[in-house]
């Protein structure tokens, strides 16, 4: 089993900034991609940004120029800086794992969610 610890939401004004970490911990050979969605109140959960074990990182069009994304392999933790921050940011943000285990199959693990609030 994976576990995902989310941390660094908040409150925070319109251009403000945040940093969001997401730590794993378990019995896992590996972890491949990690990531984070979000998820507004009564919209759809959505992929924000992607990162591979090797560092290549994928956003969505709403947040390039603005969030980035970044992880330490060797901590198991991703990180994502939002900066510039919109009222339409807020959510609930959800960070993932694709975990290699030990039957050679790789799991998707999801954190608790981390609430991002963007209001002046």
């Amino acid at each position: 089993q994976v576990q995902l610890v989310e941390s660094g939401g908040g409150l925070v004004q319109p251009g403000g900034s945040l940093r969001l970490s997401c730590a794993a911990s378990g019995s896992f050979f590996s972890i491949n991609d990690m990531g984070w969605y979000r998820q507004a109140p009564g919209k759809e959960r959505e992929l924000v940004a992607d990162i591979s074990s090797g560092g290549s990182t994928n956003y969505a069009d709403s947040v390039k120029g603005r969030f980035t994304s970044s992880r330490d392999n060797a901590k198991n933790t991703v990180y994502l800086q939002v900066n510039s921050l919109k009222p339409e940011d807020t959510a609930v943000y959800y960070c993932y794992a694709d975990s290699l285990l030990g039957d050679f199959k790789v799991y998707r693990y999801w954190g608790q969610g981390t609430q991002v609030t963007v209001s002046s």
